[in-house]
C-alpha cells in the first residue's frame, strides 16, 4: 500500500465531531421508527437548515412547525431514498422544509446528501449532510 509508511498529521474522529457539535446525533429511537437501524447524524449545516426550528421562527413565520417533525421530515425523506437505492453509499435525496431565513412561509426545496460509511471503529454509520458539506 501506497501509504502505508506514511505520518498520520491529523485526525479528526466522528465522536470528535459529535463532541464539538459539527454533527448532531439523532436519538436512536427516532432513527429506528424511520427505518435506520445504524446511528444517524447530520452535520450543523443540514441541521440548521433542515430541523432548527425556534419559538421565535414560529413566532415570526406561523408555520405550525417544531424540530421534531423536521428532523422526521429529514429523517424519512433519507430512510425512503436508501431504500431506493440499496447497496449504493452516497445518496442525494431532497426534503421540503419552511426556510428559517426570509419571511416566506412557502416550503422549499432543501438538497441533502445520505452517506453510509465506517464510524470510528469501522461500524457502519449515517452521515446526512448538505452539498456543501460533502
Amino acid at each position: 500500500d501506497f501509504w502505508a509508511d506514511a505520518d498520520i498529521i491529523h485526525t479528526y474522529t466522528r465522536a470528535q465531531a459529535l463532541a464539538d457539535g459539527a454533527l448532531v446525533a439523532v436519538d436512536d429511537k427516532t432513527a429506528r421508527e424511520a427505518g435506520f437501524l445504524i446511528p444517524v447524524a447530520l452535520t450543523r449545516a443540514a441541521w440548521e437548515d433542515c430541523v432548527t426550528w425556534t419559538d421565535e421562527d414560529e413566532k415570526r413565520k406561523r408555520a405550525l412547525q417544531d424540530e421534531a417533525g423536521r428532523l422526521w421530515d429529514v429523517l424519512w425523506m433519507a430512510s425512503l431514498a436508501a431504500r431506493r437505492h440499496r447497496g449504493i453509499d452516497r445518496i442525494a435525496f431532497q426534503v421540503l422544509r419552511v426556510p428559517r431565513d426570509g419571511r416566506g412561509v412557502k416550503p422549499r426545496l432543501a438538497h441533502l446528501i445520505l452517506h453510509i460509511g465506517p464510524g470510528d471503529t469501522a461500524e457502519p454509520v449515517v452521515t446526512i449532510m448538505t452539498p456543501l458539506d460533502a
